[in-house]
């Protein structure tokens, strides 16, 4: 149970440490132009998302603990030899366990911002109106459980093997953090691909953040796109975040000439 934990925990202060030092520290002048919120949380936001956090990882371990130790190993699809399915499905699975998980999500995220169950469940993420990287597994202990249920329900779905889900998890954490991140490092182009543009982007969920109203997604946008739930005026944010991104750099190409 420890050592789980100690993975979780591990897992998520690398990469939300990283991309800190890098926004919040060392190039926080640097990349001033690309903040999305000009405003910095408060060192009180990053403690209350820090300490949520650790919490987080101590429900994803009990559910993973949980998993492997109960009767439910009997009857999920999750297997050992990965020479049973082979490299291709490994990652076609992967790819899978992606896409029910923004499902899933989607959601998941739309109920808990029901008023019989936000106070209870989501409030506690939404302090973050301007969230930072620590911010991403900042939840009540009750969404916890729910975030962290996507995991052996989708080896009740899709055969898994422990690698792809450890895979799923780090992808999952740095997307997650990304998407709290407060900087877009997509470029302006992005949301005007024929494919890129349903990506989820920083810009995305940090208007859900700041607003608490549209964009529920997490790794895609097709459920906000046909559920009508994208807000009206992403575009634009996105345009004027990654177009001080264009204007500075063409502003630092005229200054070294």
């Amino acid at each position: 149970m420890v050592a789980v934990w100690m993975t979780h925990l591990l897992r998520y202060l690398l990469v939300a440490g990283i991309f800190f030092a890098i926004f919040y520290g060392w190039k926080r002048a640097a990349f001033a132009y690309k903040k999305i919120q000009p405003r910095f949380p408060k060192s009180a936001d990053y403690r209350r998302e820090i300490l949520y956090s650790i919490s987080t990882t101590l429900v994803f371990a009990g559910v993973t603990w949980l998993m492997f130790i109960t009767g439910s190993k009997h009857y999920n699809l999750l297997y050992s030899k990965w020479a049973d399915y082979g490299t291709a499905y490994g990652l076609l699975s992967f790819v899978g366990l992606i896409f029910l998980h923004d499902t899933y999500f989607y959601w998941t995220h739309r109920a808990m911002h029901h008023p019989l169950l936000f106070k209870a469940t989501h409030l506690v993420h939404h302090k973050s109106t301007n969230p930072s990287p620590w911010a991403a597994y900042a939840f009540h202990p009750l969404e916890a459980i729910v975030e962290a249920a996507i995991v052996p329900l989708a080896t009740f779905v899709l055969p898994l093997h422990p690698f792809t889900i450890l895979a799923f998890l780090f992808f999952m954490i740095v997307y997650n953090v990304y998407g709290h991140l407060g900087w877009e490092l997509f470029p302006a182009s992005w949301n005007r691909h024929w494919i890129a543009k349903w990506l989820n982007t920083s810009v995305n969920h940090n208007q859900h953040h700041q607003y608490f109203k549209g964009n529920y997604g997490l790794y895609f946008r097709f459920w906000d796109e046909w559920m009508g739930t994208t807000r009206p005026d992403y575009d634009a944010a996105f345009a004027r975040v990654t177009e001080k991104k264009v204007v500075a750099a063409d502003r630092e190409l005229v200054t070294s000439d």
